[in-house]
């Protein structure tokens, strides 16, 4: 049986349509995700509510204190932004390596959000940016930390009755280094086995402003919060660097088995990843 599709072109009109859906019905962005479970059958929604025709969620904008981006605006939308290049560079580097031209097109921000994946190409960079989530409904909004957004393996803080509006990453310090890497089986269009992205600043010879996260290690993307902690107020030096990245493999990786690579991989993959990244950021900053 073929489910119902709803196709909002207004906000207000994407609120209305939630006040009635059961817990069988889906939200449709770009559908880069949601098309494969319902072709495989893993998915069989009831309703399917199909948000792409609603302009107010797609959008890239200055904010005073930062940027602010709908979450609708798809991948190729930050890769031909100037605006998210200055202000989300990394952002714009992993919306680079989401998939083929076709899925860049498509994939949309909130998208990749809303579905939780613990492969996200985009999760990690949100973290290392200390981005915030916005949710509306028709009983008004609230901001969310990705940390407080993501829950758990596929999923979300979001309620029923609400939907993720945007997407808010904050202004870039001066002095910030940023860095992104991805592993996968292949140079391109391959899912991730790994992702990690870091930000941090060297003032007067001290780490300052670590923030880092990572995907394909947990049962969600998360913040590297044992990195974050081991390099904060320390001096850039190589014991510093060897000592955090282990600490953090053994701590923050809660690495499974599974098709794409073992625990054990994982561990290791992150570790020599966050040591060569943290290096490479170090000596940029010299």
């Amino acid at each position: 049986m073929n489910p119902t599709v709803i196709g909002p072109r207004t906000l207000e009109e994407a609120l209305r349509a939630l006040q009635d859906v059961t817990p069988d019905s889906r939200l449709l962005a770009g559908g880069t995700d949601l098309m494969v479970e319902i072709e495989s059958g893993r998915t069989r929604p009831d309703a399917v509510i199909d948000l792409w025709r609603v302009k107010e969620l797609r959008y890239l904008r200055d904010e005073q204190g930062g940027l602010r981006i709908g979450a609708l605006s798809t991948c190729r939308d930050l890769l031909d932004s100037a605006l998210a290049r200055e202000r989300a560079d990394l952002l714009v580097l992993a919306a680079d390596q989401v998939g083929a031209e076709q899925i860049k097109n498509r994939a949309t921000l909130g998208g990749n959000l809303g579905t939780a994946s613990p492969a996200s190409d985009l999760g990690p960079v949100l973290f290392a940016l200390d981005a915030r989530v916005r949710l509306v409904s028709l009983r008004g909004a609230r901001e969310l930390s990705i940390d407080e957004f993501w829950t758990g393996y596929r999923a979300t803080a979001r309620a029923s009755d609400e939907l993720i509006e945007s997407v808010f990453v904050p202004a870039r310090t001066p002095g910030e280094r940023r860095g992104f890497r991805k592993v996968g089986t292949r140079a391109a269009q391959s899912i991730s086995k790994l992702v990690v992205a870091i930000v941090l600043r060297i003032d007067h010879g001290t780490l300052r402003g670590v923030r880092a996260g990572a995907g394909s290690i947990a049962d969600k993307s998360l913040r590297l919060a044992t990195l974050e902690r081991e390099l904060e107020g320390q001096r850039p030096d190589a014991a510093t660097v060897e000592r955090a990245t282990r600490a953090s493999a053994l701590a923050d990786a809660r690495a499974i088995d599974d098709v794409r690579s073992s625990a054990a991989y994982r561990r290791r993959t992150l570790q020599r990843v966050m040591h060569t990244l943290i290096h490479e950021l170090i000596e940029g900053a010299r």
